[in-house]
């Protein structure tokens, strides 16, 4: 069974910098992406970043620069750094497991922000100006 569990989350001051941690149990080798996504109050979920087993990452927009997402495999734990916080990005904050699309050009499978399988209960994300 696959257990994904977030936390880190909180409330902060604009410009400052919380570390989010998503604990991964039961999940399959079949499953090359991990993810973060968020979901703000009256708005569709969205991607936030991606990270596959060949350590290619990918960043929405909004958060590049701001953003890093990594890996422990050895304690099957995902994280996503997050500094320079500003309002907008409040939010519940996902991670997720899928499997992504194979990429003949680049040899690997990419992650897109679409067609994860396995998601956390979510962590939530508060940040004030």
């Amino acid at each position: 069974q696959v257990q994904l569990a977030e936390s880190g989350g909180g409330s902060v001051q604009s410009g400052g910098s919380l570390r989010l941690s998503c604990a991964a149990s039961g999940v399959p080798d079949s499953m090359s992406c991990m993810a973060w996504f968020r979901q703000a109050p009256g708005k569709e979920r969205e991607g936030v970043a991606t990270l596959n087993n060949a350590g290619n990452t990918r960043y929405a927009d909004s958060v590049k620069g701001r953003f890093t997402i990594s890996q422990d495999n050895a304690k099957n734990t995902l994280y996503l750094q997050m500094n320079s916080l500003n309002p907008e990005d409040t939010a519940m904050y996902y991670c997720a497991a899928g499997r992504g699309i194979w990429s003949a050009a680049f040899a690997y499978r990419v992650c897109p922000f679409s067609d994860y399988v396995h998601w956390g209960q979510g962590t939530q994300v508060t940040v004030s100006s």
